[in-house]
């Protein structure tokens, strides 16, 4: 049975316009399609537009979001106003998305700040679409038509002890629609360059009847993501024992720039079985089709760490601390903190589960 409507729209949402503002990490941007699911379950049939507002346009992430399956259109500004200009260069933008994706709701999925959510009161104006936010400042609440609790009081009402989960904080503002997580995991699918080159890596492997393969992404190659590095010779002695155990062929993504990371740990490395390095060879969509090739997929804390869960690959995740907010909770998720050598057994007997799982397939 279908949930009532909200007071205040007079019917079920056909276009809706997402505000977003944040880095324009591949985990920043995926993370929030939990809740797009969750959207599309509320209203069958609704078109999803995400304007994303960032300091960082043109980041490659974007190739990979504009192609997302939950996605209907995806638009990127650069959120530095600098004075007067600025705000009408912003306007200006705001304009041509509106009449892009004609609303009928809008939702600004930003918790703090002033910009999105003078954005969202002037899409309002201009599209007559109801708006949404999150009152997590008392004054803030006069920009929407209907605003949600603030994360604090969300928080609360959830028993969430300490940081939200980044895919969680989204749900904040979808709470204005009465609509809950309920679990929802975050989502990609593999597009068809990605598969292409799957099928491409999956021959030069020896094809069906090759080895299982092992993908490995150390990255965190940018300057402040450099202390999140895993320790390379742990990671050596786990995938080293992983080949023998399993013969699979190692697989290893990355930017162009952790190209160099990748020879450090190939020096280090001792095979037994084919290995591949494919740091800076694949384009975001690339990439994906090699994860999904992955009988098992190991990953520092980045995006393609997200990637792997959203493509419900079986994946272990390290992690030099406990972050607990940057946990995906899944099956066929294994998110460890390890450092030294004495993390070893723990890391192979939470892949080998891993390995035993069978991942549910998207709906």
């Amino acid at each position: 049975m279908t949930a009532p409507l909200p007071p205040f729209l007079q019917a079920a949402p056909r276009s809706i316009l997402m505000l977003k503002g944040h880095s324009a990490g591949i985990g920043d941007l995926l993370r929030g399609s939990a809740a797009w699911r969750a959207l599309h379950d509320r209203f069958p049939g609704v078109h999803l537009h995400l304007w994303f507002l960032t300091r960082e346009p043109g980041y490659p992430s974007e190739e990979l979001i504009a192609q997302h399956h939950l996605i209907a259109s995806f638009h990127v500004s650069d959120k530095r106003t600098q004075g007067l200009h600025g705000w009408r260069r912003l306007s200006r933008e705001a304009k041509q998305v509106v009449q892009q994706t004609q609303p009928d709701l809008i939702v600004d999925f930003e918790p703090s700040g002033i910009r999105t959510s003078l954005l969202a009161w002037w899409l309002g104006w201009r599209s007559r679409a109801p708006t949404i936010g999150i009152a997590q400042e008392p004054l803030r609440r006069l920009f929407y038509h209907r605003s949600a609790p603030s994360t604090r009081a969300y928080a609360r009402r959830h028993n969430l002890l300490g940081p939200i989960e980044y895919a969680e904080r989204d749900f904040v503002a979808l709470a204005a629609l009465g609509i809950e997580r309920n679990g929802l995991p975050i989502e990609l699918r593999e597009t068809e360059p990605g598969r292409a080159f799957r099928n491409r890596l999956r021959a030069e492997l020896g094809g069906s009847g090759g080895p299982p393969i092992l993908g490995l992404n150390i990255g965190c190659g940018t300057s402040g993501a450099l202390i999140k590095r895993p320790n390379l010779d742990l990671l050596a002695g786990l995938v080293r024992e992983l080949q023998r155990r399993h013969g699979f062929a190692l697989v290893l993504t990355g930017a162009p720039f952790e190209r160099d990371v990748n020879r450090e740990f190939l020096s280090r490395f001792t095979p037994c079985g084919p290995v591949l390095d494919l740091a800076g060879r694949t384009t975001m969509l690339q990439s994906a089709g090699v994860i999904a090739g992955c009988r098992l997929f190991i990953s520092s804390d980045s995006g393609p760490y997200h990637m792997g869960v959203g493509l419900r690959v079986p994946t272990l995740a390290l992690f030099r601390w406990p972050s607990p907010q940057h946990y995906h909770r899944c099956a066929w998720v294994e998110c460890l903190v390890a450092d030294g050598a004495e993390a070893l057994p723990a890391l192979l007997e939470a892949a080998e589960r891993l390995m035993s799982v069978q991942p549910p397939s998207h709906s």
